[in-house]
């Protein structure tokens, strides 16, 4: 049986290969009123805390051969991909009416580093992080990418001293919260897909190719979960068909349409691509 983290009761399930010295200082309080969790090993915290330049710091004073060794670096590893995961499960069983693009896009939003730094901010993640003497004046503290990444170290320590379920109340609580509600209000109006359908106007007048036209092909569901499939042709005179370039899906026309002039500008860049790729293989 493999091992995995502490039950409710507490109980050590993990194999002890974290590296960090018995005699550590306590978790911070209030980080821990911040998170909803209580550490039954405040090592795993502490060791989230803990900044490569510390950890380098501390191996060089005691004459260690690893320095870095004692770093959150591989925390991070972790509380990325379980982070990605609760926020997927939450999305996907909020938002059955979605599909996999408008999931993705969300999701994303959710995880981003600028996101994740926003939240570790509104929690003082800062206030804890254990840097180097020489970083303290450097302003590492308030840093959006050191931020982020200890955020996701220190979700990983929560996962492995009390599984799932505190990280499942702590992102429910910080990383979805409002930001997912307008997350959602965006997607339904577009804005969360960015302006695709500009951009390949703007692409298309450059290159003096012609003009997105845009049809509804299908439209499928109830009234309350609707499903358009939009076509989007490039036309380069009147009366004519025009080309075909992409095609795209979404709960709205509007959505749709911005789906396919993304993906249109995907297959657009593409050609381009190995267009250059063929040219300078010719030379």
């Amino acid at each position: 049986m493999f091992p995995g983290p502490a039950d409710g009761a507490g109980e050590q399930l993990w194999p002890c290969e974290m590296g960090i010295e018995e005699d550590v200082e306590p978790a911070p309080d209030e980080l821990e009123v911040a998170l909803g969790h209580r550490f039954a090993r405040p090592e795993l915290l502490v060791r989230a805390l803990t900044h490569r330049s510390l950890a380098n710091e501390l191996a060089l004073e005691n004459g260690e051969e690893a320095p870095g060794a004692g770093d959150n670096e591989r925390l991070e590893f972790l509380g990325d991909a379980v982070l990605g995961l609760v926020v997927a499960e939450a999305l996907f069983l909020l938002h059955p009416e979605w599909h996999e693009g408008e999931l993705t896009r969300v999701r994303a939003q959710l995880v981003s580093r600028q996101h994740m730094a926003e939240v570790g901010e509104a929690i003082g993640l800062g206030d804890h992080l254990r840097l180097s003497r020489g970083e303290e004046k450097g302003g590492l503290r308030r840093k959006g990418t050191v931020l982020s990444n200890t955020m996701e170290a220190v979700l990983a320590a929560v996962f492995l001293d009390g599984g799932m379920e505190p990280v499942r109340a702590f992102a429910r609580r910080w990383v979805m919260g409002e930001a997912a509600e307008q997350l959602a209000r965006d997607l339904q109006s577009g804005e969360a897909l960015g302006n695709y359908k500009s951009a390949l106007q703007e692409y298309l007048q450059a290159g003096r190719l012609g003009t997105p036209v845009y049809r509804v092909k299908n439209e499928s569901g109830p009234d309350h979960r609707k499903r358009f499939q939009v076509e989007v042709r490039l036309k380069s005179a009147e009366n004519e068909p025009g080309t075909p370039l992409a095609g795209g899906m979404g709960s709205t026309k509007k959505i749709a349409e911005q789906d396919a002039a993304r993906r249109a500008l995907e297959r657009l860049a593409a050609a381009d691509k190995h267009a250059e790729e063929e040219k300078l293989s010719k030379q």
